[in-house]
């Protein structure tokens, strides 16, 4: 069998199909709508989606190991909410507030983690209890939004990183990148990576092989958690603001470009560039939406739904080719 057949039919099969769906979506909407085939408009793409971006960054290291985790939406929110009433209602250095609150995603993840291992209990249960907690401290802390005014938080959202004379990256965007760098290295670079993916393919052979199954999966829902928490502090930095409402169903937008991307559901097998993939199709077709000015939101969801359905299926249809194969 050729190399490049051996590709398409092996587990890079699905990355290949998203790059796929990426350019013929980004190129027919590029021919629709004068000027969206410009940096600006690629840039806008990382910017606009950082906080879904890192969301579903720490989603993807969940979903490798078996899990997953209904919280982040929330956390975003709480986070968010949290930070701007540290800096605007308390006072707090910014620095300060974004230690506080990554802290306090990476406990939240932690102690999820921690419940899921040595109780053996469901993942979904315990982190839609997470959900509820985390969005209801939120609302106990304020129930409106609070701006956020500090000069040196203002300073650093207005940042933009000039490439060139047109283009300016901003900060949202170069952290967005910053965090898929470092997921693509903590996923398929590390030992510990290489154990999520094992513990998401067999944990009974996982433990078989001596892996630490426990600090793994412990580890990987504190590492979720701050990126949660890290999403909702590039939100204040987009918005300029918190919000406890903020995140209302991110979590579900995070898992559909998570397995867009080419992650199996069930765990054992994905790829971080996938979700990087997954996430721009989402920003496309909004901005595909915002250039047509005609289209409802709603065909956002409608068409991010028919690609969800289009990739379990094919997730399905590889796993069966894959035990057809052993046997």
């Amino acid at each position: 069998m050729s190399p490049a057949r051996t590709l398409l039919r092996g587990q890079h099969l699905p990355l290949i199909v998203t790059a796929m769906i990426l350019i013929a979506l980004f190129g027919a909407t590029a021919v629709s709508y004068s000027g969206f085939f410009s940096a600006r408009v690629m840039v806008g793409l990382f910017a606009d989606n950082a906080f879904l971006g890192i969301a579903a960054i720490g989603m993807t290291l969940v979903i490798f190991s078996g899990g997953i985790d209904l919280s982040i939406g929330a956390v975003i929110g709480f986070t968010s909410i949290f930070t701007a009433t540290l800096i605007s209602g308390s006072g707090f250095p910014p620095a300060v507030a974004w230690t506080l609150a990554l802290l306090a995603g990476a406990a939240l993840g932690g102690g999820m983690g921690t419940l899921i291992h040595v109780f053996r209990l469901p993942p979904f249960l315990i982190t839609l209890a997470g959900m509820f907690l985390a969005r209801g401290a939120g609302f106990w802390l304020n129930t409106e939004s609070v701006g956020i005014s500090h000069p040196r938080y203002e300073a650093l959202a207005n940042f933009e990183l000039a490439v060139g004379d047109a283009v300016r990256v901003p900060v949202a965007a170069l952290l967005f990148a910053s965090v898929v760098a470092a997921g693509y290295v903590i996923a398929h670079h590390t030992r510990f990576g290489r154990t999520l993916l094992a513990i998401g393919g067999s944990e009974q052979s996982a433990l078989l092989m001596g892996l630490p199954v426990g600090a793994a999966k412990i580890a990987v829902y504190t590492l979720n958690g701050a990126c949660a928490a890290l999403a909702g502090i590039v939100a204040t930095l987009y918005t300029g603001s918190g919000n406890p409402s903020m995140g209302i169903g991110l979590e579900l937008d995070a898992i559909a470009v998570v397995v867009i991307g080419g992650t199996l559901l069930s765990g054992g097998r994905g790829h971080v560039v996938g979700t990087l993939l997954g996430v721009l199709i989402f920003g496309t077709i909004q901005a595909a939406i915002l250039f047509d000015g005609r289209l409802s939101s709603w065909w956002m969801r409608i068409v991010v739904g028919a690609l969800l359905l289009a990739f379990i299926l094919l997730q399905r249809l590889l796993v069966r080719g894959a035990v057809r194969s052993r046997n």
